[in-house]
């Protein structure tokens, strides 16, 4: 067995290496919360992503800012029950949760895999850079007719 190790060094050397694991790029990782490119939260308690979850690890409550606009008054993801399914991504009409490639969640507590707001709110806009949801809802549309013509 040494010997035919050695000829394979000798012969083939650099040719057997460890391959290096690849990174699928649509793999589903850590969900995060971004923001708006003005820098404000995207979430506005909707509850879609609650809705939309198979295992229910995402529950808020909405409350109302000062300048009428919704936001969750907490946000908590309990990773020790979630799937990744990405679900919760597809649901949010804003683009505000985000499944990114981060898998190192791995803890030694149980309660410490259940993430607050805090933890979960990033700085950046995540995947969607230049969405902005209320830039966008509300808005009429031109309309070639009025009502009651048809």
């Amino acid at each position: 067995m040494v010997g035919i190790y050695q000829a394979v060094q000798e012969k083939g050397h650099g040719r057997i290496s460890r391959q290096a694991t690849i990174m699928f790029p649509r793999w589903r990782g850590r969900i995060i919360l971004s923001r708006d490119p003005d820098g404000e939260e995207r979430c506005f308690a909707c509850n879609l992503c609650a809705v939309a979850c198979p295992v229910d690890v995402s529950p808020c409550r909405k409350a109302k800012g000062k300048d009428g606009r919704w936001y969750p008054e907490f946000f908590r993801i309990n990773f020790s029950r979630c799937i990744m399914c990405g679900f919760c991504e597809e649901a949010c009409p804003t683009n505000a949760i985000q499944l990114t490639p981060d898998f190192e969640m791995a803890e030694y507590k149980r309660q410490d895999m259940v993430w607050e707001k805090e933890d979960l709110l990033i700085n950046g806009t995540g995947k969607y850079h230049d969405y902005n949801f209320y830039r966008v809802a509300g808005k009429k549309f031109k309309r070639e007719k009025d009502k009651g013509e048809g």
